[in-house]
């Protein structure tokens, strides 16, 4: 008979070592921030370093999801992954850039659209 102590060890420290999930709500705000910062660094590419459209809508997008200043790192972190995400893999402005930024837009569209059902549904 096969030892499974050292394989059920094994998998009890990875899973008691994962990080906790977030609740459905929190990852979703958290995939739509990271959607954003690879908008914002898509879009200025083509647009320039000065183009600021998507750190706005993500600024505005913290005051709604994030009222109290401690839960603000946690959103501005994803923003930032996915802007140095959008900046490593197109580092110049393309076609492929250009519909990468399309792609990233529209994901951060169905993930507001799955919030904002969400939030009807309350």
């Amino acid at each position: 008979m096969p030892r499974l102590y050292p394989a059920f060890v094994l998998l009890a420290a990875l899973a008691l070592a994962a990080p906790a999930r977030a609740q459905p709500r929190e990852q979703t705000v958290a995939d739509l921030a990271f959607a954003m910062g690879q908008s914002h660094a898509l879009r200025q590419l083509c647009q320039g370093a000065t183009d600021q459209y998507w750190r706005e809508r993500m600024q505005r997008m913290t005051e709604l999801e994030a009222p109290d200043p401690a839960d603000r790192p946690a959103l501005t972190l994803r923003f930032n992954d996915g802007f140095l995400a959008g900046q490593r893999q197109y580092p110049h402005c393309t076609q492929q850039s250009r519909a990468a930024e399309r792609s990233a837009a529209a994901r951060g569209q169905a993930l507001a659209n799955l919030l904002a059902r969400g939030m009807a549904q309350r």
